[in-house]
């Protein structure tokens, strides 16, 4: 199996190309536009064929390669179908399986961050997005964020699968690329509640400066914003 965890500097993503062997099919989940370079480099090194692209929610950090990567190589651009893009060929609902050769991916729909929020479980693998950082959850205070919805995606879905599962969210400021259910049960503060009240408490005073590029990447991600439209709007 390829699993490949990449990590774009300047907003902190975390981008994963999975496959299940050199010259098979692969899937990318929430590319960065500026890193397109380096994942097409990634898939012809390996002879991947993309066949599908996931954003886990729209960003508002980064401006996101889907629609780019599909404009390259075909690929299908995949989101829950709370999402608000104007380019998605596939909505998934909550429990719907993505599939490519020999790797199947279960949406799970994890509102809190935004409204169109979505994690991905893989076996012994969860992609969380947003939802669910390492010794942190995401933000809930814009995109129709919402603390308590974040509590139960949290509480009544994430935090249900076996302790042993690993978690790969799509970002992290700290150097941490992995953590498990178990381990962020213990010592994750954000979820050291006992009620969505004592939650939403929590993530009603953050007060925290919206990301810089949100005024450009939410738009933008919603257009799907190609990579010479990229150039243009940052020149």
């Amino acid at each position: 199996m390829i699993f490949k965890q990449l990590f774009d500097n300047k907003s902190s993503t975390y981008t994963y190309i999975i496959s299940s062997g050199k010259g098979r099919e692969a899937l990318i989940i929430d590319p960065v536009i500026e890193n397109i370079n380096e994942y097409l480099k990634t898939l012809k090194e390996l002879d991947l064929k993309l066949v599908k692209v996931i954003d886990t929610h729209i960003h508002a950090d980064h401006i996101s390669a889907l629609n780019e990567l599909s404009k390259q190589t075909s690929c299908s651009k995949i989101m829950g179908e709370h999402s608000t893009s104007e380019v998605i060929d596939i909505k998934v609902k909550d429990n719907e399986k993505i599939k490519i050769e020999n790797i199947e991916l279960v949406s799970m729909y994890t509102p809190g961050h935004t409204d169109c929020s979505y994690s991905f479980l893989m076996k012994d693998k969860i992609f969380t997005g947003d939802t669910l950082l390492i010794n942190g959850t995401g933000r809930t205070d814009f995109q129709n964020g919402n603390p308590v919805d974040q509590y139960h995606s949290l509480f009544d879905r994430i935090l249900k699968l076996p302790d042993e599962t690993f978690i790969y969210p799509a970002h992290d400021y700290k150097g941490n690329k992995t953590s498990t259910i178990g381990k962020q049960k213990k010592t994750n503060p954000r979820l050291q509640v006992k009620s969505a009240e004592e939650y939403a408490e929590i993530m009603n005073n953050l007060n925290l400066d919206n990301p810089k590029m949100m005024d450009i990447a939410v738009p933008a991600n919603k257009k799907g914003l190609t990579y010479n439209d990229f150039i243009k709007l940052t020149k």
